[in-house]
């Protein structure tokens, strides 16, 4: 019945998926963060900056922003990224960061609404004492906004799991690619949906199970 998989690395093709995933992950959280710092913080040209990129970014398509790394960034600006020559490389590195920049406005926007839900008495408490914004930001209001925006933040990385899909359009080999390539090759469209679907799902509801379960456990009682 999967005779059809004989001769694809189904397993190497979600592989690069997780790859894609995890690298983007860290990279939209760290980047992220710093937009959501951007957007709170007390500097007007840096709260215009972080307003302007998110809101730029999040009407921005994916593809068009994966693809311009691709041909503007690679082969017209000759940006590798440190990927020297090989094609693959250079392009699942154009991917992980299309993707953590287009990301990273949408865990900024989860993360400012759990600075928000943090009492601004405990900041203006903290002034009191002497702390430097960036300190209130690093030791009082982010590691509270952190612990409400569990359930939001799993939402996006259940978004970015399915938006590595996308990279199939710059050549890197992960799940959709691979499904496009059997498809063409293959006379089992249903299966191989089905298979590739099943997949993602494994990919996916085990992690969205996973941090509903920790944003139980860390959430803030007030």
């Amino acid at each position: 019945m999967f005779d059809f998989l004989e001769g694809y690395d189904l397993l190497g093709a979600f592989w690069v998926t997780v790859k894609l995933t995890v690298y983007s992950a860290l990279g939209s959280l760290i980047w992220g963060t710093l937009l959501a710092g951007m957007r709170v913080g007390p500097v007007p040209l840096m709260r215009g900056f972080g307003t302007a990129y998110v809101n730029t970014v999040r009407n921005i398509p994916l593809t068009v922003i994966i693809v311009f790394s691709s041909l503007g960034l690679f082969q017209t600006l000759q940006i590798t990224l440190a990927g020297g020559d090989d094609f693959d490389v250079v392009n699942f590195r154009l991917a992980v960061l299309s993707l953590s920049l287009y990301t990273a406005a949408f865990v900024c926007e989860a993360l400012r609404s759990g600075i928000n839900t943090v009492p601004a008495g405990q900041a203006e408490a903290a002034r009191a004492l002497g702390l430097s914004f960036t300190q209130v930001l690093r030791l009082i209001i982010l590691p509270q906004a952190f612990r409400s925006v569990v359930n939001p933040l799993a939402n996006v990385l259940i978004a970015l799991t399915k938006n590595t899909t996308v990279a199939a359009a710059i050549g890197v080999v992960e799940a959709a690619y691979l499904m496009k390539d059997m498809i063409e090759a293959e006379a089992q469209l249903m299966l191989i949906s089905a298979t590739f679907a099943f997949g993602f799902i494994c990919l996916t509801l085990p992690t969205g199970l996973l941090l509903g379960w920790v944003s139980k456990k860390v959430a803030v009682k007030r």
